[in-house]
């Protein structure tokens, strides 16, 4: 049996968090002298594209899920994009046949993709979301999850097992008992080091639309009244990273992992979404974090007040989010939770 293994790796394009939460184990992987291959969509394809360039890529289908420009209406939404999600899953199967035979295929890791993964071949599953939060259709969400990552051989919790956590209840369901389940610990593509500060404050904007371009005009109408050196990233993965100056505010369409690390660093505070890995990213680096849930992502709702409960960040809904220096001097550093198990 060959020591280096052909290894497929497929991340879910829903905003950048899938792919970017690949990148430590793609390299971890690399310096094991294994050959990679990855797979997936949009963005986050061209974000691993930008990241690997000498690596091979395969083009997955589109998911292309939505949010309902009302955040009340989102869990119907979701809901009637299920028959979509369902075609896209066999469509990913289909596929998925296809390069374990173009590649002879040793392993599949995949991030979220529902469809890919193979009995032929040892197939995992990386989630945060044993449980999956939607409100009244809780039961429901989380029962077609399991469904699909019962399927796998290993299933992937990017967290301590013990306590505190960052996921809670959601990578910690106390109602699965699966020895499938690993805790594979933070992952994050970020190193904290200490650099000359360039920004006071911070903004990585990351996940659908529109929410995505709503929270961007709130920010750069705030940050002219603030006498700060401040900085955007928009999460917008071109050929053209477009930086651009809007008064005090340095705008970015996008950065590179190590660009984005450096700046990190670079930073005194830092504003984003709630969402998994940019809290895992945050929590690597020790920032001062102001955290903004999506509104009507039950899933980033619930990691914000189970992060201000149990670290004491700070965090406010997109809704009432004024940013000035009172709310700038309230923001605390969150830190990466130590495991107990």
């Amino acid at each position: 049996m060959r020591q280096s293994k052909n290894i497929l790796i497929a991340p879910l394009n829903w905003g950048l968090g899938h792919a970017a939460r690949c990148i430590p184990i793609i390299k971890d992987l690399q310096r094991q002298g294994h050959h990679i291959i990855i797979a997936s969509d949009g963005g986050a394809l061209k974000l691993l594209q930008e990241e690997f360039p000498q690596l091979e890529f395969e083009k997955l289908p589109a998911y292309n899920i939505t949010y309902a420009k009302i955040s009340w209406l989102n869990r119907w939404h979701l809901l009637k994009q299920l028959p979509h999600i369902i075609r896209t899953m066999k469509q990913e199967r289909q596929l998925t046949y296809q390069l374990i035979k173009k590649y002879d295929l040793d392993l599949i890791i995949s991030d979220n993709r529902f469809g890919v993964y193979s009995k032929d071949v040892k197939s995992v599953y990386i989630t945060h979301q044993l449980k999956v939060l939607s409100g009244w259709a809780t039961k429901i969400t989380t029962w077609f999850h399991a469904k699909i990552y019962k399927k796998y051989d290993e299933i992937w919790v990017p967290d301590v097992a013990g306590k505190p956590n960052l996921s809670g209840k959601l990578g910690h369901f106390s109602k699965i008992n699966n020895d499938k389940i690993k805790y594979i610990g933070i992952l994050s593509r970020m190193t904290a080091k200490a650099l000359p500060k360039k920004y006071d404050v911070l903004a990585i904007l990351s996940g659908p639309e529109p929410q995505r371009s709503q929270l961007e005009k709130i920010l750069l109408k705030q940050f002219k009244t603030l006498d700060l050196k401040t900085g955007i990233i928009r999460g917008i993965v071109s050929k053209n990273k477009n930086v651009e100056n809007q008064h005090n505010t340095t705008i970015y369409n996008y950065v590179t992992g190590k660009e984005l690390e450096q700046l990190v660093n670079q930073s005194e505070a830092v504003i984003c979404r709630s969402g998994y890995t940019s809290v895992m990213d945050m929590a690597s680096m020790h920032k001062k974090v102001l955290m903004i849930p999506t509104p009507g992502q039950d899933e980033q709702q619930y990691l914000a007040q189970h992060l201000a409960e149990i670290f004491q960040i700070k965090i406010v809904e997109q809704k009432h989010l004024w940013i000035d220096f009172d709310v700038l001097n309230q923001l605390t550093h969150l830190n990466l939770p130590k495991d107990q198990s």
